[in-house]
Parts: C-alpha cells; structure tokens; sequence
C-alpha cells in the first residue's frame, strides 16, 4: 500500500505539472502579438500594456477569490473549468478586430487562468506532507516555467513562419486542451478520493469548519506573510517585465533583421524553469531552508544581470545568451522558495487561500508595471531601458524580502 501510494504521489504531482505546462499558452503568447496588434489597430505601445494591464488584473482578483475556493471545491474541476474558458476566450480575441474587444476578452481571459495555479497548489499539497513539499513545489513551478518555454517556442516558430498576430490565439491552445484532457481522466484533488487515508494532514474538508471571512482574516493578519506577499509582488512585476517586453525590444523594427536575436529570448523561459526545480535546493543547501534569503540572494543577483543586459551590446550574441538565460534563472528561481511560505507560514488548511492571497499581491504588482514599461519605451523610445526599470524592481524586492522572518513549518494550525 506504501509503495503504490508513492506511486500514486508521483503521479498526481506529474500530471498536475503536465496540465500547467500547457497553461501559459493561453496567457503568454499575447508578448508575441503586442507589436502586431499595435500596428494593426494603430495603438501606442502605453495601450498595449493597458490590455496587460487588464488580463493581470483580472488574473489577481481571481486568485483572490479563486484561491480561497481550492480550499473548499474540488481543485480539479476548478483546473478544469479555468483551462476551458480561458481556450474559448483566445479564441474569440483571435477572431477581434477591435481595442475594447481585445481589452475585454484578455481581462476575462486573466480571470479563467487564476482558476489553476492555486487550485494545483492544494491538490498538491493534499498529496505531498511538509517534509517534501518544498520539493514538490519546486517541480510544480518548473512546470510554470516550462510553460513559457514552450509557448515561447511555438510563438517564434508562427512569426518566422510570418503567420498573422491571430495564429498566436489559435494554434497554442490546442495543446492545453489536450492536457486537460489527460488531467480530467487521471487526476485526483485529493488522496481521500482514491481511497487512502492519511496520518497526521487533513483534507480539504477541514477548510469547511472555517467561514471565507475568517479564512482571510488569518491571512492577512499574518505579518509575515503579508511582507512576502509584497515582496513577490515586485518579483512578479520583474519577472513580466522580461516576459512580456523583451520580446518586443529583440523583434525590433523588423523581425527578419534580428532572427537571431530573437531566438536569444528563448533562454529567458529556459532559465525560469531551471532556476524553478534549483532554488528549492538552493534554499536548502546553501540557505539551511531560509526562504528569505534564498529570496532575497536571487534578486539581487538579478538585479545585478538585469544591468549587464543593458550595457552589453544587443549584437553580442554569446554574451547576450548567458546574461538572458542567468537573468531567467535568478528572476523566476526564487518564486519556487515564495511559494513554499504558504503552508510554512499559514499551515496546511490554508494553502488555496494562501496561494491566492500571494499570487493576487503578485499580478496586481505585474499589472501595476505593464503600462509604466509601455509608457517608458513610449516616452524614450530606447527598449533597452526595460532591463535598467527591472534591476530597481529586483532590488526593491530583495530589500523587502529580508525582513521576513521564518520559523517551524506550521502543520493544521488553529492559530
């Protein structure tokens, strides 16, 4: 029983990863259009992040309310339901040819997509007991990363191929719905619902003895965990920042000038997702599980990168390549060690709410920065600047971050 528990543990963890490895699909492929948009509609860059602007938004009232209702419905049905509304939103703004529409339907989309990361934040934490929930966190935000890996990928390939900014709507999706396809038959939001009863963790039920209102009150009475709630605001801020912008500074005037460039924003992705699965270690091994300093170590070192990207000449492709790949790396790796303080700081019957309180703080921040990185290109007319905006954030964020103070995990707290 031990044995095929384990297994089972394994796979709950895999296919819960698989299903998010696709979401971003859905979500980050609009930084491939934003240049197409602009010129089709005629807008300035300022009003292509206010679309950002408005689909992070609606991303971080999701996770407020979304969050908390992982703790009470089933994490896989609300997984479910997010990735299929949120296809059927891409699809509409493919077919969009107005501001407003796009404006709307990229809002709504950022709504359905916050339906799933707190969501597989629980039914991983329902599986996986304190004492390797770090680790399994760290594998599911290298999904996270992952997935901007591949929606990176297939956007260079549809522009290579010259194809219309609508492809990026279309083509992506397909294969999120088919790993929630796969996700619908194999998973499971909690052990209780194949037959196993655990020692010593409470399942999802246990977050039913407790009204919304209360639920919320522990979180953000927790100090704690409100300071690193803004910490990774500024993390995220700087992590959209290369997400979303740099894309639009190596594309240029003329993207057939600067293939080569482009393929260079690849190793962005890469490096989030190898940083993702390295910093659980990271923290654990160089940092003895101190979340905050792992943190705060990350990004000031991305702080440092983001500098180097701006005085290095755009034309140094080997340069170039490792700066991208380390400024991925040392941006999104600490997001894996902000994640695990959920359960550490709050306990394990507030995981959902946890996650969606922290991943709110973090799109509202995101959002916040989209149109003051429009505006700072629109207003200098030199994209290189982006890298010099993320090196104050990431400074800003690691200054943050080292006044939180961590204990013992916390396990079913009644605090």
């Amino acid at each position: 029983m031990e044995k095929k528990f384990r297994r089972d543990q394994w796979k709950m963890l895999f296919v819960t990863m698989f299903c998010y490895l696709f979401f971003y699909t859905g979500r980050h492929n609009f930084g491939w259009a934003a240049r197409g948009i602009a010129k089709e509609l005629d807008i300035s860059f300022q009003q292509v992040g206010w679309i950002s602007f408005a689909m992070l938004m609606g991303y971080a009232i999701g996770q407020l309310i979304n969050g908390n209702l992982a703790d009470r419905l089933s994490p896989k049905m609300m997984i479910i339901t997010g990735g299929g509304v949120s296809i059927l939103c891409n699809l509409a703004i493919s077919f969009a040819s107005s501001y407003t529409a796009i404006l709307i339907l990229w809002t709504l989309n950022g709504y359905f997509q916050s339906m799933a990361w707190g969501s597989g934040g629980k039914l991983i934490s329902n599986w996986w007991n304190s004492a390797e929930r770090g680790k399994a966190f760290g594998f599911y935000t290298m999904a996270a990363g992952s997935s901007s890996v591949l929606t990176f990928f297939m956007a260079l390939v549809l522009v290579q191929q010259e194809q219309s900014w609508r492809t990026l709507f279309r083509y992506p999706i397909l294969f999120l719905a088919a790993a929630l396809l796969v996700f619908l038959f194999i998973a499971y939001s909690d052990p209780k619902r194949k037959g196993y009863t655990i020692d010593g963790e409470d399942g999802p039920s246990v977050a039913k003895q407790e009204n919304w209102k209360q639920s919320y009150q522990k979180v953000f009475r927790n100090r704690n965990f409100m300071i690193a709630s803004l910490a990774i605001g500024f993390q995220s801020m700087a992590r959209y920042g290369l997400i979303f912008w740099v894309p639009i500074h190596f594309l240029g005037n003329n993207y057939k000038d600067s293939s080569g460039n482009m393929w260079l924003t690849l190793l962005i992705p890469v490096g989030m997702a190898l940083g993702a699965v390295s910093f659980g270690y990271i923290s654990d091994l160089l940092f003895n599980k101190n979340r905050s300093k792992s943190i705060c170590a990350g990004m000031i070192t991305s702080s440092i990168i983001a500098i180097l990207i701006y005085l290095v000449p755009i034309h140094n492709h080997l340069l170039i390549g490792i700066l991208m790949f380390t400024s991925g790396f040392f941006v999104y790796g600490p997001q894996a060690n902000f994640w695990t303080l959920s359960p550490d700081l709050l306990g394990t019957k507030l995981v959902g709410t946890g996650l969606g309180v922290m991943n709110m703080f973090a799109y509202v921040f995101a959002a916040i920065g989209e149109p003051l990185f429009g505006k700072l290109i629109d207003y200098t007319g030199n994209t290189a600047n982006i890298f010099l905006f993320v090196a104050l954030i990431c400074a800003i964020c690691a200054a943050i971050i080292s006044f939180v103070t961590t204990k013992n995990p916390i396990i079913n707290s009644n605090e």
